[in-house]
């Protein structure tokens, strides 16, 4: 007996004094964590396609006769204007040519001249009765004979000067001219294969990207209708490195075609280019509008992460400071934020730092991000 109320005495000190030290030790303060506050608005939904920059013109330069180049007259790599002087052949094969084609008009005109006095004799002769109806014909028919000799004369005449004019190789196309791939005193002949220079137009440019089929039909199924008559068509690009081009383009044309093996629809998008910084050849990034989503809510992407079941969650500082897990329905990504249409609306703050500190259940004490420089 004596030793049972030893035990209890003994037991009631203990917890007597784990109760004093409970009460000594202060309570720990709310975790601090920094929260942004959800909005709602219009978000216009993209893909992002790779493409590459094509020329929106391109001439070859080749020679339309034969001869040697006595002179270049453009800078490689400078802007030519159509029309522009690019070369010259030797031109006194052709100039000889004319001279031998006018001479066969002069001669031509000639012998007209003489079949018309003597159509003109032989009809008077027959007025008369004094020359017959064959001699008649016969001055007829050599007048026409000498009438088309003219025409066959002065079309040669017409082609001699056009193979002259031809030695003057112009520019049939406003642009910037490449590299000359010839040189002075090189032989060049008419059909040759390989161009003398190319020039193409690089304001503006061409993108061309491959997107999917079944992409493109998701888009006119859904994206004309859910985005209105407002959607933006506006095209964005991003350079090789990384960096947004200073200008927006459109889709001038689709390929009315789906490649067979590929499973791909090629479109065509238009780009002013004043500075020239997009180059034929080049690879870029296109961010293609697909659809206008209303009420979305941009979260920012450091405030959603995946449970063990991979759906992305987020916490949220409800009433009280109480935090709160929600899970997201996220459509796509804009920039460094999460386009959400389901599991927070507008209002709700979403922790997105000191995640680590904090666990749903527990009070923290929120702080409001500062706004966030615009990104361009």
């Amino acid at each position: 007996m004596r030793l049972a109320l030893h035990a209890l005495f003994c037991s009631l000190t203990v917890a007597m004094t784990a109760s004093a030290a409970s009460a000594q030790q202060p309570q720990q303060p709310p975790a601090a964590v920094t929260v942004v506050t959800l909005k709602a608005e219009t978000v216009t939904v993209t893909s992002t396609l790779p493409g590459r920059v094509v020329a929106s013109g391109v001439a070859e330069v080749r020679p339309q006769v034969n001869g040697i180049i006595v002179e270049r007259l453009f800078e490689e790599g400078s802007a030519v204007k159509e029309g522009d002087i690019l070369y010259r052949i030797d031109p006194a094969t052709y100039r000889a040519q004319v001279v031998a084609a006018q001479a066969s008009v002069n001669q031509a005109e000639v012998s007209l001249k003489s079949a018309n006095r003597e159509l003109a004799r032989m009809e008077t002769l027959r007025k008369s009765n004094v020359a017959s109806e064959q001699a008649l014909d016969t001055a007829l028919t050599t007048r026409d004979i000498a009438d088309a000799a003219l025409q066959v004369a002065k079309a040669q005449l017409l082609a001699a000067n056009i193979d002259l004019e031809r030695t003057t190789i112009r520019a049939q196309l406003s642009g910037v001219i490449g590299r000359s791939l010839t040189t002075q005193g090189a032989l060049i002949i008419s059909g040759q294969s390989d161009p003398l220079a190319v020039i193409r137009k690089l304001d503006p440019v061409y993108v061309d990207v491959a997107q999917s089929a079944a992409d493109l039909v998701r888009w006119k199924r859904q994206g004309p209708h859910s985005a209105g008559a407002d959607i933006d068509t506006r095209v964005e690009l991003m350079l090789a490195d990384r960096t947004r081009f200073d200008q927006t383009g459109e889709l001038t044309a689709a390929e009315p075609h789906v490649d067979e093996q590929t499973g791909v629809i090629t479109l065509r998008l238009q780009f002013p280019n004043p500075d020239e910084m997009l180059l034929p050849g080049m690879y870029v990034q296109v961010e293609m509008p697909q659809g206008v989503i209303e009420d979305a809510i941009l979260v920012p992407q450091e405030g959603v992460s995946r449970d063990r079941r991979g759906a992305p969650t987020a916490m949220v500082v409800g009433p009280d400071n109480i935090v709160e897990q929600r899970t997201l329905t996220i459509v796509s990504d804009r920039d460094s934020d999460w386009i959400v249409t389901d599991g927070v609306k507008a209002g709700d703050r979403v922790i997105v730092e000191g995640l680590q500190k904090i666990a749903p259940g527990a009070t923290v004490a929120p702080e409001e991000r500062a706004e966030q420089p615009a990104q361009n």
